[in-house]
């Protein structure tokens, strides 16, 4: 029995229509946004075409979509941070799970090491990252941005290398890999730096707030594995994708698992609103911090639904006519422009 014919287009759900937040984009954009641009590429970390797409990705753009209330030297911080996961994110793209690992471990290295180096520019890169990061952080957040760098970087490894055993993982293991490899957890670690609130641990492991921050980091990812699924098809890497895990695991075809990662986006919005009901108090001073966390955490999910109309990243030159239409059009299969497979952050 022959294959299903592979589909021409498939039909986006509509998640920003599903997203009550407000977006915004932060003010300081151009001007912070050119310095952090400068900054990373003045590293040569790449060359030729391969250098001008990475610089034409939009981290910065991602920064000011999804951390809009950040004052000037936050801002450039954060974005000083992403472009340094979006350069990462490239180098392990081409690695074994060794050397991913190796890779992440020069960011943790510099994290742990004030004065740590090995030599690279990767580790100048982390080193002066580490830098801004420290100064603007209180111990807890510092703390816990340590740790949530070692998760992610065990996470990209292991990503590694299940990609080069062409493993694609059930559900509930996708998703909690997922959540660490993806940088998105590891960049939610900001929002103490970013509002000067050292968020106690009572906090931020309380059963409640611990199921609105994995909801808010699932709407990202799963966004992200929908809107970047034609790219990475057309790159043949796709064993890192939701899409890809529900017609393996769940024995649907494209468009079908496509409308399941929009009906359950739509779950996890109920339940990011009804756990942010039930938040227990801390007591006045406490909960406006928890409060603007959590506002942090709503920035991220509608930012990142508009960055990815924005950004040629996923959708190139047709992005308004997709978020118009909801049609992508499914591109044949390509490989990028130095040979490795580009996913890109996420």
């Amino acid at each position: 029995m022959s294959p299903p014919p592979v589909p021409a287009w498939i039909i986006l759900p509509d998640l920003i229509a599903l997203c009550p937040f407000e977006g915004s984009i932060n003010t300081h954009y151009p001007e912070a946004a050119h310095e952090s641009s400068a900054w990373i590429d003045s590293f040569k970390m790449f060359k030729d075409r391969k250098r001008e797409f990475f610089l034409q990705g939009g981290s910065e753009l991602l920064c000011a979509h999804v951390f809009p209330y950040a004052d000037y030297d936050k801002f450039r911080t954060c974005c000083d941070f992403i472009n340094v996961l979006f350069t990462m994110d490239e180098i392990s793209d081409d690695q074994d799970e060794k050397d991913a690992h190796k890779t992440g471990l020069v960011l943790l290295n510099a994290l742990r090491e004030p004065e740590w180096d090995d030599g690279t520019k990767l580790a100048k890169m982390c080193r002066e990252l580490r830098n801004r990061l420290a100064r603007d952080s209180g111990p807890i957040c510092y703390r816990r941005l340590v740790q949530l760098c070692s998760d992610y970087i065990n996470a990209v490894a292991v990503e590694a290398g299940l990609r080069a055993r062409g493993v694609v993982l059930e559900v509930d293991a996708y998703v909690r890999l997922r959540r660490d490899n993806s940088a998105v957890r590891f960049s939610f670690g900001l929002f103490g730096s970013i509002l000067g609130v050292d968020l106690p641990d009572e906090v931020y492991e309380n059963p409640v707030f611990s199921r609105m921050n994995d909801a808010a980091i699932d709407m990202v990812c799963w966004a992200n594995d929908l809107y970047s699924y034609n790219m990475e098809q057309a790159m043949g890497h796709t064993t890192n994708n939701i899409i890809t895990v529900l017609m393996e695991h769940g024995h649907v075809d494209l468009q079908n698992a496509v409308d399941l990662v929009g009906g359950h986006w739509d779950e996890l919005m109920n339940n990011f609103l009804a756990n942010k009901k039930s938040l227990p108090s801390w007591g006045p001073e406490l909960d406006l911090k928890v409060a603007a966390y959590i506002k942090g955490m709503e920035y991220w999910v509608v930012g990142n639904l508009h960055w990815s109309f924005r950004t040629v990243r996923y959708f190139g030159r047709a992005r308004e006519e997709v978020q118009r239409t909801r049609i992508v059009h499914l591109a044949k299969r390509r490989f990028d422009l130095e040979g490795s497979e580009d996913k890109g952050l996420y």
